[in-house]
């Protein structure tokens, strides 16, 4: 406990060591798991862990929780992130959870695949955790990424894994007796989070399941910077899209250390019916230690069944002001670019719309012919930072048209299309032609129609899916296989309207000011 009453008052650095060192060496003995960071991030002492546990959740008021699934909890020092993981904790008091299922990142153990401990248990200051063996082993063999295995879960050198073994002694408080599936992914890329999340999704029979994703957000930026980034990545929780989180988790343009655990629940609690998530509490280490120079957030989400679909993709809008604003971006972005050969230095307008990340294409037209489009898919910056952008390259990097020139100018016309999040379609007979856009993904084949295009080419739903395997160099069913993702959205069009050609189709951008992820950068439009 000694080095927890120092941290209390110690600086940033002892708060490094605090995520990073366990009680030395574990012993690799194999069968029972020994605690790693008990003394360190939270009590060693029975009574003093059991004291604290209950403090912070009789702090956690959580309105009562139905049809829970999945949650997310974060993995730091008791004395930082336990204020907010209790908020998760406190939503499961009452429920009838009989395995819980944690998956967790791997911070100093490298290897290219999810591991699922087996051994017989883990041990903390509260007792033996038993592992559910038969299911960890039925788990391990459902996918060549996912293997029977201590990776990770034993000691790297002098360093233990934190990041499952802190939420224990909460479960063992909340839950009482339970039986654990390990998981600790080596790999968070999308395809490792789709193979653990399909896997479990099969899998798990029945309400007495658990998944929980061990995740803290952002790290080491300011109290302010941290908030808003942190925000960002909680509102794409919210608006459960992970396919959108996965690509910018990956750049690097938003982190969560647990990002990969996060988008595997979010995969398997879809396919076992829920679509609301709830963030219930959001906090980082400035709000405990009043330092607000170098901080560290966390977030506690759950996810639930809930009786609508799409909710939130379909609340977006846009005043006539905000529009105007937009359009007046979009323009000044060409004109700077093309007479100036600067980028347009943009603001939001005090438009706290725009200030949101999105993703959107801006579509170039002369004489009421294309002229030029490309937009962003993910929602990678701001949306008056992504209109500007978008709109310059639509103007000079459409690899279909030479570059826009400044004699040209007075005759463009501009159009906007603000996408919605992603949302994996559950029926294809819901996709409605003229307002769903598709996103087809199959490996390293992807493939985007914006919802205008059935309509202005005739094509109706089967033609539409047909078209869109074929824009991603598949074949024309491959968006049945079941390795493959599709995923719809809507777009708010407005712009300066005039009659638009009959082979308008999208293109992303061929090369990137900023990170962007295979879709955002590859050329999908073949003619």
């Amino acid at each position: 406990m000694k080095r927890i009453h120092l941290l209390r008052g110690g600086s940033l650095l002892l708060l490094l060591l605090l995520c990073t060192r366990g009680l030395g060496k574990i012993h690799e003995s194999g069968a029972v798991r020994p605690p790693a960071v008990a003394g360190t991030f939270y009590p060693a002492d029975p009574a003093e862990l059991t004291k604290m546990i209950d403090g912070f959740l009789a702090k956690a008021s959580v309105a009562p929780i139905h049809n829970l699934v999945a949650a997310v909890s974060p993995h730091a020092g008791y004395i930082y992130s336990g204020p907010v993981a209790a908020y998760t904790y406190a939503a499961l008091k009452g429920a009838k959870i009989a395995r819980v299922v944690v998956i967790a990142p791997s911070h100093y153990d490298a290897f290219p695949f999810s591991a699922v401990y087996d051994g017989e248990a883990y041990l903390t200051p509260l007792g033996r955790v038993p592992v559910d063996r038969a299911f960890a082993a039925q788990l391990a063999k459902s996918s060549p990424r996912i293997q029977l295995s201590s990776r990770g879960h034993l000691n790297t050198g002098e360093r233990g894994e934190h990041a499952l073994e802190v939420q224990l002694p909460f479960l063992q408080r909340v839950l009482g007796q339970f039986q654990l599936v390990p998981v600790i992914m080596g790999d968070q890329s999308y395809d490792a989070c789709r193979a653990l999340g399909l896997a479990l999704a099969r899998m798990i029979h029945g309400p007495d399941t658990l998944i929980l994703a061990s995740s803290d957000l952002s790290h080491y930026h300011t109290y302010d910077q941290a908030s808003r980034e942190d925000h960002r990545t909680l509102k794409a929780i919210e608006e459960w899209d992970y396919f959108s989180m996965s690509r910018n988790f990956e750049q690097r343009i938003w982190e969560a250390c647990g990002g990969g655990p996060i988008i595997a629940a979010m995969i398997a609690a879809e396919r076992l019916g829920a679509s609301e998530a709830r963030v219930l509490r959001y906090a980082n280490t400035g709000d405990v230690t009043g330092d607000k120079s170098r901080v560290v957030g966390y977030g506690s989400v759950v996810f639930t069944r809930a009786d609508s679909q799409n909710a939130a993709a379909s609340a977006f809008s846009l005043t006539s002001g905000e529009r105007e604003w937009l359009l007046k971006i979009a323009r000044k972005s060409v004109e700077t670019l093309v007479r100036d050969g600067k980028l347009y230095d943009c603001s939001a307008g005090g438009f706290e719309a725009l200030e949101q990340d999105r993703g959107a294409f801006v579509t170039l037209k002369e004489h009421g012919e294309l002229r030029g489009c490309i937009g962003y898919t993910s929602p990678v910056k701001s949306l008056c930072e992504t209109v500007r952008d978008v709109a310059a390259l639509a103007a000079v990097r459409d690899r279909r048209f030479q570059p826009v020139t400044a004699k040209e100018l007075p005759q463009l016309e501009y159009e906007i299309s603000v996408l919605s999040p992603l949302r994996r379609v559950l029926d294809v007979k819901q996709i409605r032609l003229g307002r769903h856009g598709l996103v087809l993904r199959r490996g390293d084949s992807e493939g985007l129609f914006l919802p205008q295009v059935p309509i202005e080419q005739g094509w109706d739903r089967p033609v539409y899916l047909e078209q869109l395997c074929h824009k991603a160099g598949l074949p024309a069913g491959a968006w049945k296989s079941e390795d493959a993702d599709l995923f719809s959205f809507t777009a708010l069009v407005f712009g300066e309207h005039s009659p638009r050609p009959t082979t308008w189709a999208p293109r992303l951008p061929p090369s990137s000011p900023a990170p962007y992820s295979e879709i955002q950068t590859a050329e999908l439009t073949r003619h």
